[in-house]
């Protein structure tokens, strides 16, 4: 980085490798340029050292604000460490946020929260007016006693204000609701805790319990604190929420133009959007809301009821007229998607609204519940402010109006998605529905705050292909670079097993089932120490767990467990094999080092199911990017070869560390490509990782295994017969 040579004092190990100082200097130069970065580097390549090093440095130089985020709680243990190490060579202020929720002493929900905060601000307010207007009036009767007619005037006043204060605090110290860790935050003494937060690098937990002792609010005291800091580690939710954000940047004190992100775990960064822009309103919400209006006597709620009343009579229509002949018994206590979409026409919950509606006009009506909504909401804040009740409750007719609002106005816009889910009420209950606009785009919330920011460096270990990231996330023209596997190459091998590819529709076959547990009986015998099988489903998982015999302990993992007790569980094991979902969380971020996995197994090419969500973003692909193949490549195919990789990932940690990694399924052979080009995925994987892959037949994978681990003096005694 030619324009400042003293990033290094940022780096806090002794010298970067030479491709990191590559990093290092080629993302030095594009945030001098303002240009964004995507960085795709293999397991040992340091990338979070190679972007926090040169973003630091460039910050520190141009007054800007670091945010580095990530959605794996791992990496954030992983920022806080490497934090910390450059806070050893070079002074940093350095936060690490959560959420609010996570750090609360008195457990009570944001809007609760909102209210505490300030009737305790108005506590502190009213008891500081009063302290002040008694050191006047003391002043006062000293001036009256010395004969000063107008002191005694002044002071008869200022009596009465206190008067009036003193009532006023008694109101507020017996009738209303405070919080007492919010109190001393704002009356006591902070110096010492900032004094030992900016002494190193602290995590929420320390914050949180430090706080605790001390009597303050942690959460509070970090918003009040992260104004200028150098540094701040977060999740994704305090960037790509926009009501969150909006926030964020106003406690950091910084226009988003001042602030340098780098997203970790980056080829996350469009579901993860996807998710945070997505908005639901279920029925028991419309429900409460009509319950509400009818206790209330204001002229509006006549004209809210009428409207809010046909919304919940279409939602009901739209899911009983949409769900198929003996659906309804599927259902069970998990949302349930319906399609409701139309390519020529309004979806079916918007036709039946207009259908159901009699009045003056839907968005008069709508007009009228989101004014009675808003009036309603601020009572209920003042009666949790006064006291008058213990919680503060929220507004469904606000809640239910300015949904169906922004429904009408944007159901049919390209890019988002409408639907319907039903689900079933506990204990075999009735079902109720739920409307949802769904963003099949994620650029329409990351292109938005990437063009906001001074700089954003995206990186990941599967990022490529580049030009799909780019569109995706709505990114013009990023400076790319990629940096493939760091450790040494004969001590890893990655073998493509041709078996027949295990297409859904074949699964069930008792042949290829056959095929496929030899395969991995071979694998998890011929393995000196774990092996990670990875499935493209738990059912999947769960069948080979059932059906595989090897002597290794067997280990599955199962939608709703404790994933991390199950993994703790097997590291510990030093001859075992964990069946699991690809799509599950044992599948990135995690690491397996060492004699924690020695082989992973990734069995079939594991698509996702296609449900009409899915359908939706492919659909929405194929208009945005120009033509079906497009749709099937960024919706697909693209995803899950990342997951597939991301799987990979999980061995070889290190320089001492080897590994195998096995690709069961003939659409990863180099012949599928001859043979079956429409199926073959091969060609999705970067060109470094496709020349690593060693086709091999079912039958010979074992002797592949042996001769490997063999090599490498692997196994303890004699390795196992073949």
């Amino acid at each position: 980085m030619a324009s400042d040579p003293d990033y290094e004092r940022f780096f806090p190990y002794e010298e970067p490798y030479d491709h990191q100082r590559e990093a290092i200097e080629g993302i030095g130069e594009a945030l001098t340029e303002e240009s964004d970065v995507l960085l795709e580097g293999a397991t040992g390549t340091g990338k979070t050292l190679a972007a926090l090093t040169p973003a630091l440095e460039h910050a520190r130089r141009t007054d800007k604000t670091v945010v580095i985020t990530t959605n794996v709680h791992q990496q954030m243990r992983q920022f806080v460490e490497e934090a910390r190490a450059i806070n050893r060579r070079e002074s940093i202020r350095a936060i690490v946020f959560r959420g609010k929720a996570s750090m609360c002493h008195i457990d009570v929900g944001y809007e609760e929260c909102q209210a505490l905060r300030d009737t305790t601000h108005d506590l502190v307010d009213a008891e500081r007016e009063r302290a002040n207007l008694e050191r006047r009036q003391r002043d006062l009767l000293e001036e009256s006693q010395a004969g000063d007619g107008e002191a005694a005037e002044a002071r008869s006043a200022i009596m009465d204000e206190l008067q009036s204060v003193g009532e006023e605090l008694e109101t507020l110290r017996e009738e209303q609701s405070t919080c007492d860790y919010y109190y001393h935050n704002l009356t006591g003494n902070t110096d010492d805790f900032y004094a030992w937060l900016y002494d190193d690098v602290r995590t929420p937990d320390e914050v949180y319990e430090y706080a605790e002792r001390q009597g303050f609010c942690g959460y509070e005291l970090l918003k009040d604190g992260i104004d200028g800091v150098d540094l701040v580690i977060c999740n994704y939710h305090h960037l790509l929420d926009p009501f969150v954000r909006e926030q964020f940047f106003r406690w950091l004190g910084r226009d988003p133009d001042d602030v340098i992100a780098v997203f970790d775990e980056a080829h996350n960064v469009a579901d993860a959007a996807r998710e945070h822009a997505r908005r639901t309103l279920a029925e028991p919400t419309i429900e409460r809301a009509i319950d509400e209006l009818e206790g209330s006597d204001d002229p509006r709620a006549d004209a809210a009821t009428n409207v809010l009343g046909t919304i919940h009579t279409a939602l009901q229509d739209t899911y009983e007229d949409t769900l198929a002949f003996g659906e309804r018994e599927t259902v069970d206590e998990d949302w349930h998607d319906l399609a409701i979409d139309n390519d020529d026409r309004r979806d079916d919950l918007t036709l039946s609204i207009l259908r159901n509606y009699t009045g003056p006009g839907v968005r008069e009506d709508l007009e009228n519940a989101i004014e009675l909504g808003q009036a309603l909401d601020q009572q209920y804040e003042e009666a949790f402010k006064e006291g008058e009740a213990s919680t503060r409750k929220e507004c469904p007719t606000l809640q239910a109006a300015t949904f169906f609002d922004a429904w009408l106005d944007e159901s049919d816009e390209s890019g988002l998605y409408p639907v319907v889910s039903v689900r079933r009420e506990a204990g075999d209950g009735d079902l109720y529905g739920r409307a949802e606009l769904y963003t099949a785009i994620p650029q329409r919330v990351t292109r938005g705050l990437f063009d906001d920011l001074h700089a954003t460096v995206l990186m990941s270990a599967t990022l490529r292909p580049f030009d799909v990231t780019e569109d995706v996330l709505g990114l013009d023209d990023p400076t790319t670079m990629a940096y493939g596997p760091q450790f040494p190459a004969e001590r890893r091998r990655t073998y493509a097993v041709d078996t027949p590819a295990l297409f859904a529709s074949r699964r069930d076959e008792e042949r290829l089932q056959e095929t496929v547990a030899s395969v991995v009986e071979d694998a998890a015998r011929m393995t000196p120490g774990n092996t990670l099988a990875f499935f493209p489903s738990y059912a999947e998982a769960e069948r080979y767990h059932d059906r595989v015999r090897v002597d290794a302990t067997r280990y599955l993992d199962e939608p709703g467990t404790r994933a991390q007790e199950l993994r703790e569980t097997f590291t510990d094991d030093d001859d075992g094999i964990l069946f699991t979902s690809l799509w599950g969380t044992l599948g990135e971020g995690v690491s397996y080092d060492g004699d924690d996995a020695r082989t992973v197994l990734v069995v079939g090419v594991p698509y996702p199911y296609l449900n009409e969500r899915m359908e939706a973003v492919q659909t929405a692909y194929e208009t945005a990017f120009d033509g079906e193949e497009a749709g099937w490549r960024y919706a697909v195919e693209i995803p899950t070869v990342r997951k597939t990789r991301q799987a990979m990932g999980r061995v070889i940690r290190s320089p001492e560390d080897f590994g195998a990694r096995v690709l069961i399924d003939r659409r990863y052979t180099e012949n599928a490509e001859i043979e079956m080009p429409e199926y073959a995925v091969r060609g999705t994987f970067p060109p470094a990782e496709r020349a690593e892959m060693i086709d091999v037949d079912s039958e010979k994978l074992k002797f592949a295994l042996l001769n490997f681990y063999r090599d490498l003096d692997a196994y303890d005694g004699d390795p196992p017969a073949p």
